[in-house]
């Protein structure tokens, strides 16, 4: 399985690149690109500033689809990865659970194409298992301009893990907390 870290976004809430804020003196991407090296052996950065991230141990990708988002950016990731099914999250996210994380790679390990936590507010598509085979869902939203990624789930099998399970490994409910703004990176150093 490959891990894939979407660090595309245009940053226009925070006003500067998300992945570079420093969390406990270590870089969001560092920290995100160092839990992932743990358990997976490829490790994919799409992203639209590709120079920005050469120091890191990373194979680094750019949008296909200029334009689409995240969706395009979990596209661009599935393409490029050599693995049939990768893991995909944010580079925003501080609170990343290493031990959901290889949780959520077992319960993949059956054939589903989709493997997504659902929180009592809904699904987490931005720290989920997708497979190959969502390539061609996703192409045809990105073809209408829809761009919501939850919209290509239809007529593939997913496996939503409940929100009993992730109370589990995550009682504070952090691991899906995204930082987009300094009132957030306010809220995560404080």
């Amino acid at each position: 399985m490959t891990g894939i870290i979407l660090a595309g976004g245009r940053n226009r809430r925070m006003g500067r690149n998300k992945s570079f804020l420093e969390i406990d003196g270590e870089r969001l991407i560092d920290r995100t690109v160092r839990i992932l090296r743990d358990i997976f052996t490829e490790i994919i950065i799409a992203t639209n500033s590709p120079l920005e991230y050469l120091d890191l141990d990373a194979q680094i990708v750019t949008d296909i689809f200029k334009g689409k988002g995240s969706l395009g950016g979990i596209y661009t990731g599935l393409f490029y990865a050599s693995s049939e099914k990768s893991f995909v999250t944010a580079c925003d996210m501080p609170f990343l659970n290493q031990s959901f994380i290889e949780y959520m790679v077992k319960s993949a390990a059956e054939k589903h194409d989709i493997v997504v936590p659902k929180t009592p507010k809904g699904p987490q598509p931005l720290h989920a298992i997708y497979a190959k085979t969502c390539l061609p869902n996703i192409k045809n939203l990105m073809d209408q301009d829809k761009l919501k990624i939850t919209g290509f789930y239809k007529g593939l099998d997913v496996l939503f893990i409940q929100p009993e399970t992730l109370q589990s490994f995550d009682p504070e409910e952090r691991m899906f907390f995204n930082i987009n703004s300094e009132e957030d990176l306010k809220q995560v150093i404080a």
